[in-house]
């Protein structure tokens, strides 16, 4: 199928008419910040029957980054910090990346890893490293080129995380009910199909790899709802244009030289077993937590904010009473509001 045809009016109207007569309510969870926007975009919510109704998940790394990783940042002196953009203004405990840079502090935008390695060439640098396996095998190359380089001044402060686990995580929490899965296109390219099929065969429950225009996103709530209707879960992958079912193998690759799993703790979902990624043996001299004898220190959600519930698919974002009040793009007060993958942001940009 070209590309143009996955915006094509005539075979969406077919899909939105097929999907109309759906009668039994069901939940879906899109697991990825791009599907989030996109779905708010192209007003993918308001045309779909009342019966179907779609959640966003824990799919944004800015969004699931928890507090005590800024207020550890903002702890660590006489370094530069180095860090993506969106992080910048999710507030910690008390004070932001954003602010602390408005006060003189620091801190340095990037929009690759490796430039973060420039600053280390001067300066003692730690890149705050954030993101899903997207992102991880650029990190992983970082650090590979810092030892190359000998780069003693560098290090990183990882709060890398990976997809699967989180899934499952839900899956086992008693009070959520979600019946299939958007899944995420770009970690998909990565990781590859074969990486969901514990969803089906332990948890039984299907999901459908998709990609971000709104004819991929009709198909892929199509393909649920065939799933559900013939009561036969399992990993569909609409997305083959891009994803294989055995993912990027170089990537991997990189990412398994460099890290090993380990349990870390997720905004709004907790600590999660074996979902997070630290660096090896062979690559401690480059992990900020040993470097600076960090510890994470327990915090406290700001009040009244549901950006935790909102990433477990308890609620969507209008049901939180800071909505659009207190809590804006320009004021926000929790993650969710903050990055350009929030769901709270995709909600009041195209929804509200």
């Amino acid at each position: 199928m070209e590309l143009n045809n996955f915006r094509d009016p005539k075979l969406i109207k077919e899909i939105i008419a097929e999907l109309s007569n759906w009668q039994k309510p069901i939940k879906l969870m899109e697991v990825c910040g791009s599907h989030t926007m996109a779905i708010g975009h192209w007003g993918i919510r308001k045309l779909l029957p009342k019966t179907i109704k779609l959640l966003s998940g824990p799919g944004c790394p800015v969004c699931v980054t928890p507090q005590s990783i800024i207020d550890a940042v903002l702890q660590l002196e006489d370094v530069t910090i180095v860090t993506f953009g969106d992080l910048m203004r999710v507030p910690g405990s008390s004070s932001s990346l954003a602010e602390a840079k408005s006060q003189g502090r620091d801190i340095q935008l990037v929009y690759s890893p490796l430039d973060a390695l420039k600053f280390a060439e001067t300066k003692e640098t730690v890149f705050v490293a954030i993101g899903f396996e997207t992102t991880i095998p650029g990190i992983a190359q970082t650090i590979l080129e810092a030892k190359k380089k000998n780069l003693e001044n560098f290090s990183i402060l990882s709060s890398l995380k990976t997809i699967p686990p989180a899934l499952k995580a839900l899956l086992q929490s008693q009070d959520i009910k979600i019946d299939g899965f958007i899944l995420p296109g770009h970690v998909s390219v990565i990781i590859g199909k074969k990486a969901f099929s514990a969803l089906p065969r332990k948890y039984g429950i299907g999901g459908v790899i998709t990609g971000f225009e709104p004819l991929d996103i009709f198909i892929g709530i199509k393909t649920l709802t065939d799933q559900i209707s013939e009561n036969i879960p399992q990993i569909q992958n609409k997305y083959s244009r891009v994803v294989k079912d055995e993912g990027n193998i170089t990537a991997q690759n990189i990412i398994k030289k460099v890290f090993v799993t380990c349990d870390t703790e997720w905004r709004g979902l907790g600590e999660i077993k074996n979902s997070g990624l630290k660096l090896g043996d062979e690559y401690q001299q480059f992990d900020a937590f040993q470097k600076y004898q960090i510890s994470l220190k327990p915090t406290k959600e700001p009040e009244g904010c549901r950006c935790a519930d909102v990433l477990k698919g308890k609620a969507i974002p209008p049901e939180c009473k800071l909505f659009g009040n207190l809590c804006t793009p320009t004021n926000p007060i929790g993650p969710c509001m903050v990055s350009g993958e929030g769901s709270c942001a995709a909600y009041y940009k195209y929804e509200s």
